[in-house]
Parts: C-alpha cells; structure tokens; sequence
C-alpha cells in the first residue's frame, strides 16, 4: 500500500484545524452580522448540471466518473452552481431575497503548487434575487469587514463589471485578464497567436482600449454606495482589465489581494444573473463571492495574524493519576472541572509515572497539570502546576476552578 494522501490532498493536525476552524469562525460571525444563513449542498452532483458552466479550463480540471448505477456524476467544483441548482429546485419555498453562506470543499484536479490544491475549502456568501447595486456593496462590505476581523490591516479590492468586454470573445477576455501575470507585450502577443487580432497594432489597440474605459455607470453606484457604508476608499480599486475566468459572470467582478501575499488573488467573486435560470427557466439575478480559504490561511501564517493560544492544545488542564489507589480522586475532579465547562484531559494509564505524565503535557501544550498525591488527598487539595511558567501551587477545589476558569 502507499500509505500517503493523494497529491493536492491533505491531513490537518491539532494546531492546524485549529487555526482554520478560528478562520471559519470568524468568517461565520460576519456573514450571520450581514444576515447571511448557512447552506450546504452534497459533493456529487449530476455532470450535466455542472458541465459547461465554468469555461474550457473549469471543464478540464472537473473530477468526474460514471457511479455503479451508470450515472454520470461529477464533484464539486465550486458551490456557486450548486447553490444555483438548490435555488432551482427550492424556488417556491425561498425566501426573496435569498442570502446564503457555504463552508464546504471543492475539487478540481489542478496542477499543486503554494496555494492551490486539488481539495480545499471554499467560504462563500451570496445574495439572490435582487439586482442592485445595494446588493453588490453588500457583499464588498462583508468582504472588507471579514478580512478586518481576521485581523488584515492592508487588502485592495479590484473591482470591474463584465460590460467592459462586451463584444469580445471569451478567449480575449482571458487573455487580457492575465495582464499581471504575463504583462502587455505577453497579452499582445497572445491576442495575436490565438487568431483574436490580425495584427500586433491591431492587439495594442484593443488593449489599450480596456486599459482607458471609463468606469461603467453601475459601478460608479457600487462605489458610492460602499462610502456610504463607511468602507474605507483606499482598498478600492477600479480594475479595467479584471476579468476573471468563469464565464457565468454578467456584471460586477472583483478580486481581493494582500499586498504581503504574492501567491495571488485571496477572494474573489461578482454578479451573476443568468446561471440560476439555465436551471430555472427564468431569470434570477445573483451576486456573491467565494474566499480563498487556504490562500487566506497562508496569508495569516506570513503575517502571524493567529492568536498565540491556538498553538497550544485544545485541553487547558492534564489531570494526573499518582497512583491506582488514587484514581477515583482524579476522575472525581475530572468531572467537576468539566462540569464547570474547563478543557480538561484525563491522563489514561494509571500505571504511569508522573514524569511521562509531565512530559505529555508538555509536548501537547497543555497550560496547567493537576495531580492529587497522597499528601492532597489528606488535606482535600490539589496542586495545580503551570507549565508555562514552571510554577505550582495548592488550592482546594473552589480556587481551582475559579483559577482554571479565569
């Protein structure tokens, strides 16, 4: 057997699920301030559902198979569409708006590399039915408000609407949206081997058109409303050559970069108002976006944005077993500081020395030891040891608690 994860596939341990469950957390507690709900889809959804609506490269890298009942299925490439399917399917009991967060995987069989994986976590929010330029503020808003709650003190937010490119094709519109990556002169010669300009003049025309454009006037609506929603003008920035690679975008498009982060863009998203009616048979009109989870997560590790105490275990307190005779002492405390909501662990090998006990808690980062020897259980207290600060010190129950409990 290989006994290792599939390539783009990974394992998180204590510390790490740790920190990213601190992402989600926080995440969660912004978008429920903006009355988003939670909402989640399955992994597997039929290929036809899911086929054709992410462009020629989304096509490529979806993970799909026939399952043991002959039908052709595909997992999760973004939650976008199944969100759009699940409207489609529930549209006569939703509310209107409907407004939704997601917090589930994704798949797509990309080439790894830092910051891109094959499974990762997706953080979206959406607002649909409504098509205003309230509702794309709105979810600019959550955005910035959800990177300051994680504690970023620098973002730029590119905004751009899709009605810069109209009459382009879809290849020049990704083309031209990889400007950064590959510069001018690379635009310009690709516009030119791709067969999208006969000529280089004709290329640099076409580039520079986008690059002048004037602010569309939706847009310009979009950003004044966010000034009115008191969101800070210096991490806006109209972006004409934005365009992003999924084709089901209409209007409003925008990334968020961290100028520390160089991997690339951290979130991402913009309005959509023609998906959910390939399934509805009708127009409803969407707008959303989806964070960069692990990109976001690598951005705080860079920048030591996690707070400290997530390093340490889970557990606040190890409560020890000197010996067999004094075990019931050590399940009865057990017990109580549970009771009193206290991460307590309970050493389970009776047999061991305090030493190896001493060492466990150590390794594991577990603040505060209790061991009741003997000489406690005599007087009916317990030394509560910090390994922080390798100090210790006897207390009976009630200052125990309250000590644990600070």
């Amino acid at each position: 057997m290989n006994i290792q994860t599939l390539k783009g596939f990974r394992d998180f341990k204590g510390d790490v699920a740790r920190k990213r469950d601190y992402v989600k957390n926080t995440l969660k507690s912004v978008f429920e301030k903006y009355g988003f709900e939670p909402l989640e889809t399955p992994v597997l959804e039929y290929e036809e559902l899911l086929n054709g609506k992410y462009g020629e490269e989304g096509d490529k890298l979806m993970y799909r198979f026939e399952d043991n009942g002959g039908r052709k299925v595909a997992m999760r490439y973004d939650q976008t569409v199944p969100t759009a399917r699940y409207v489609a399917q529930y549209a006569s009991v939703l509310s209107n708006p409907f407004k939704r967060y997601q917090m589930q995987n994704v798949y797509r069989a990309d080439n790894t590399q830092k910051g891109r994986y094959r499974e990762f976590l997706q953080c979206d929010i959406d607002t649909i039915g409504v098509n205003s330029t309230l509702s794309d503020a709105e979810i600019i808003a959550a955005v910035a408000d959800g990177y300051k709650a994680l504690g970023f003190k620098e973002i730029k937010i590119l905004l751009n609407d899709r009605s810069i490119f109209e009459g382009l094709s879809p290849i020049s519109i990704a083309i031209i949206d990889k400007l950064k990556k590959i510069g001018e002169d690379g635009v310009v010669e690709e516009l030119v081997a791709r067969n999208e300009c006969k000529t280089v003049e004709e290329a640099k025309n076409l580039l520079q058109s986008i690059l002048d454009a004037k602010m569309p006037e939706r847009l310009n609506d979009v950003f004044s409303k966010l000034s009115e929603m008191k969101i800070d003008s210096n991490i806006l920035e109209y972006s004409p050559t934005l365009a992003r690679g999924l084709d089901y975008y209409t209007g409003l498009i925008f990334e968020v970069e961290i100028p520390q982060y160089t991997v690339g863009s951290v979130c991402g998203g913009g309005r959509y108002d023609n998906l959910i009616g390939m399934f509805a048979g009708k127009q409803i009109p969407a707008v959303g976006c989806a964070f960069g989870f692990d990109r976001t997560v690598e951005a705080m590790e860079e920048l030591n944005l996690f707070p400290s105490e997530l390093n340490n275990s889970s557990s606040k307190v190890l409560v020890t077993i000197f010996n067999r005779e004094l075990e019931t002492r050590s399940l009865e405390i057990s017990y109580q500081l549970r009771n009193k909501k206290i991460p307590t662990e309970l050493w389970l090998d009776p047999d061991s020395k305090m030493e190896k006990q001493l060492k466990y808690a150590d390794s594991q980062k577990i603040p505060y030891v209790v061991i009741i020897g003997p000489e406690e259980a005599e007087k009916n207290i317990y030394t509560l040891k910090n390994l922080n600060d390798r100090t210790q010190e006897q207390l009976p129950i009630d200052e125990l608690i309250a000590k644990l409990q600070q």
